[in-house]
């Protein structure tokens, strides 16, 4: 396996293709964990540049995570970025955890602000933004970072040229791609992209693409972030909404769709998956995009 910065895998003329997973909740037995990993081994075949790993709010979930990144790596051989959150965490925890990730030869990470947990008795205030997390992580690794975007802005921003704004600051402290949030509407995006030129922000993009595998799924996503649905998309998920099989077909043929018009646009550096634990959806869209050749 060749380890590669985000720079080397963004800047090549081919599609880069990523893939985002989560450590499996309330797993006591090992069994989810199990699935997840033969379900990787489906979408290995695709040959992805870069498998990321989420990271619970406060790092709940740390241990698991880098049992998986470990997984990722040294089994499948296939590069791992682990998202890491900065909210209610001290800095020297944060220091301690960049040192820690080391002895895995990660080579790269996706900074994020995160959503503050819940169960917590004591926030940390060392970090309330996203860019400061990037600064510290350029300033003592070298370690090549990712960023979000928010093609209709993010939930808690007051408008979308707020948020771009606030990308800025990222990008400033040392953002070398953007991974965006879930987009239905490539329309939207496509104002995105005239939008993060006006703040002259160039650098590659990873567009995140959300196969719809149920229309539980779908109303869960509705309340937790700024997505426009298109009524092509809408009316097929009402639809289908009491078959979860044709809903998953629907969104199947919908994604290949939007992710062949993203490819031909070239306004994109990689298509980027949240694949929800699950490989038949992603690896169907990925068989109708020629990814299997």
């Amino acid at each position: 396996m060749t380890l590669e910065n985000l720079d080397k895998i963004y800047s090549s003329d081919k599609m880069a293709l990523s893939y985002e997973i989560f450590p499996p909740k309330d797993d006591d037995t090992g069994e989810k964990l199990n699935k997840l990993y033969l379900e990787l081994e489906i979408l290995k075949q695709y040959n992805p540049n870069l498998i990321s790993v989420t990271y619970g709010a406060g790092g709940s979930n740390r241990n698991l995570s880098l049992d998986i990144i470990s997984y990722i790596y040294y089994e499948l051989k296939i590069n791992v970025m682990p998202h890491f959150t900065c909210i209610c965490t001290k800095k020297e925890d944060i220091a301690n955890y960049l040192k820690e990730i080391e002895k895995y030869n990660i080579k790269n990470i996706l900074a994020l602000r995160g959503d503050e947990p819940q169960d917590i008795t004591v926030c940390y205030r060392d970090f309330r933004y996203a860019n400061e997390l990037v600064d510290f992580i350029k300033s003592n690794t070298d370690l090549s970072v990712a960023v979000a975007g928010y093609p209709e802005g993010h939930i808690l921003a007051p408008d979308l040229e707020s948020d771009i704004k606030n990308l800025k600051k990222k990008i400033l402290a040392g953002g070398e791609v953007i991974f965006t949030q879930m987009c239905f509407d490539n329309d939207k995006f496509f104002y995105y992209v005239d939008k993060l030129k006006d703040f002259d922000i160039n650098v590659p993009i990873a567009f995140g693409l959300l196969p719809i595998l149920s229309f539980k799924q779908f109303e869960k996503m509705m309340s937790m972030a700024k997505v426009s649905i298109p009524k092509k998309l809408l009316d097929g998920l009402y639809k289908y909404k009491d078959n979860s099989d044709d809903i998953k077909k629907f969104s199947i043929d919908y994604t290949t769709e939007q992710a062949q018009a993203l490819i031909d646009s070239k306004l994109i550096s990689g298509l980027h998956f949240y694949t929800l634990n699950k490989a038949y959806s992603t690896s169907a869209i990925l068989d109708n995009l020629g990814f299997n050749n």
